[in-house]
């Protein structure tokens, strides 16, 4: 696991692909960042989770549907869509494929990297634990995300995915069912989420 090359923005191009379990897979190791009202945060991403779309019946696009809620998973590749869960908890989605098609990857977890000052301030938290960034509820509360930035690209600069270089071998990639979807029938155990195995940040059940 290492560092190879200056941090870019991931391109449009990452995005774009039809395959949206390889781009879960992919953005493992990937660095989200937030820079809204001049405040910085960072973190790296160690858990994901896939939803395809139309055919998925953990997906809020399942079958076509398309409501005010869910309208910004029909956008282009590279936009984000966030929902808010439970009434409480705001959770960021990055859109791929094509515009139209509403395939989506859930941003689970994530390694803070930088501005922890400010997470722990808009978490209201004392010190830094596993508990600031794990679960894509806390995600969007460290990183100040909220469901009116839903809609915007990734391409800007408030919320946008880094590549540094940083890679993850293969072997250090755990696959399983998704969390908390068990009312998706067969759909709940299909193996959409990818973690890095071993990461202190990753969320769902502990051995």
């Amino acid at each position: 696991m290492k560092n190879t090359k200056h941090p870019h923005k991931l391109p449009k191009s990452f995005y774009e692909r039809t395959d949206v379990l390889q781009i879960a897979k992919e953005l493992l190791g990937k660095i989200v960042v937030t820079d809204i009202n001049n405040r910085y945060t960072s973190g790296r991403i160690v858990e994901t989770e896939a939803y395809v779309g139309l055919v998925d019946r953990a997906s809020h696009s399942f079958g076509g549907r398309r409501t005010v809620k869910n309208e910004h998973m029909y956008s282009p590749a590279g936009t984000a869509y966030i929902y808010i869960c439970y009434g409480i908890h705001h959770m960021l989605n990055v859109v791929t494929n094509k515009e139209g098609v509403p395939d989506a990857v859930l941003i689970r977890a994530v390694e803070p990297l930088k501005g922890i000052d400010i997470m722990l301030e808009r978490t209201g938290k004392k010190s830094l634990d596993h508990t600031l960034t794990r679960g894509p509820g806390n995600v969007g509360k460290a990183l100040g995300i909220f469901k009116h930035y839903s809609g915007l690209y990734l391409f800007d600069n408030q919320i946008y995915l880094m590549d540094d270089g940083f890679s993850i071998p293969g072997e250090a990639i755990g696959i399983s069912k998704r969390i908390g979807v068990e009312g998706a029938g067969e759909d709940a155990n299909l193996p959409y989420r990818f973690y890095v195995k071993g990461n202190p940040f990753v969320s769902g059940i502990k051995k």
